[in-house]
């Protein structure tokens, strides 16, 4: 009978206990479930602003279980990180970086061996290694702002050389070709069509009427549409974008036609064996990419995929931009001083 009634008093107390036990237990499990991290993949990107916000949107969609982190980098910025950190970089992708830069990196040893990938659905010219994947051919223009134009009574140029006429002083922009492709596009294209020592001399005499020479390919366009120049040196694709947006802007091709650069993506070396990094660039290849240049680059590189954006020009005559390889845009921009 005692024993009855110490297990009666008794009973209370172990019933409390296994309750906490059992709330320990359930917290514990929440807080392994939540510690739990989803696969992170990190992709460098130079391509602006409006491709980033894409992009981020497609593979959030299409890889909910992942972490996907997307850091922007201007090309030269972009190349160089990777340069300096080689394998031990955190970055799984890099993605929209000129071919210049990436047969740097190639060179380097950095990148991953991706001759497995189809390249026979590109055109020919847009297929120069087993190391990165074709991704856009992206052109530039000559850029105007009419209205800058009209207040200051100008008229509209027709020719690089009338954009050294002083008229025209702290009313254009540039990009650096040493941070951007797109500023390096523009003196490779005038070295092939002028020669080098002319081109060099070009350049010193526009730098007299240029505002700035920006970090980014988007800089020039960025100032026409805060009507701070009226001549950008830009790329085609963003000033049809800010068109579609509602800008006021003129796309204009002088006789070289436009100056273009081919842009790429592939897998840092060792990073390709990632279950996550695998199957995210995979998509890009696959999917993604053509879903990119549909929507913001349409000038071709897929054999037998053509794209049509609003407003983008058509029948686009290109500039001669040969002997475009990596040791020769190294040693020019060594040449190049602002």
């Amino acid at each position: 009978m005692k024993m009855l009634k110490k297990l009666k008093r008794a009973l209370p107390l172990l019933l409390s206990v296994l309750l906490f036990i059992s709330i320990i237990s359930v917290f514990s499990g929440c807080s392994r479930k939540s510690s739990e991290k989803k696969e992170r993949v990190v992709i460098f990107t130079s391509s602006e602003d409006y491709g980033v916000e894409f992009i981020r949107q497609r593979l959030n969609e299409e890889f909910p279980d992942y972490d996907i982190k997307i850091e922007y980098l201007s090309s030269g910025n972009h190349a160089a990180k990777l340069l300096a950190e080689r394998k031990e970089t955190d970055c799984d992708i890099t993605h929209d970086l000129e071919y210049g830069y990436l047969g740097q990196l190639e060179k380097a040893n950095i990148l991953a061996d991706l001759s497995s990938y189809d390249t026979s659905i590109y055109t020919d010219d847009a297929v120069v290694s087993n190391y990165f994947m074709p991704e856009a051919r992206t052109g530039g223009a000559i850029i105007i702002n009419p209205k800058v134009l009209d207040d200051k009574g100008l008229e509209v140029p027709n020719s690089y050389d009338d954009l050294l006429k002083p008229e025209y002083k702290k009313l254009i922009s540039m990009p650096n070709p040493k941070s951007s492709g797109t500023g390096y596009m523009f003196l490779k294209a005038l070295v092939n069509s002028r020669g080098e020592e002319k081109a060099f001399e070009y350049f010193d005499n526009l730098a007299k009427n240029v505002l700035s020479f920006t970090s980014s390919g988007s800089g020039p366009v960025n100032a026409l549409i805060q009507n701070e120049v009226a001549i950008g040196l830009g790329m085609t694709a963003q000033a049809v974008t800010e068109i579609n947006k509602g800008g006021e802007l003129m796309i204009k091709f002088f006789e070289e036609g436009s100056p273009f650069n081919m842009y790429g993506q592939s897998i840092i070396s060792g990073k390709e064996t990632k279950e996550g990094v695998k199957k995210v660039f995979d998509f890009l290849v696959s999917t993604l990419n053509a879903e990119y240049c549909a929507k913001f680059f349409p000038e071709k590189f897929y054999k037998e995929k053509d794209f049509s954006v609003e407003n983008f020009p058509e029948n686009i005559k290109f500039c001669d931009m040969s002997n475009n390889s990596s040791q020769e845009k190294t040693r020019l921009l060594e040449k190049w001083k602002y």
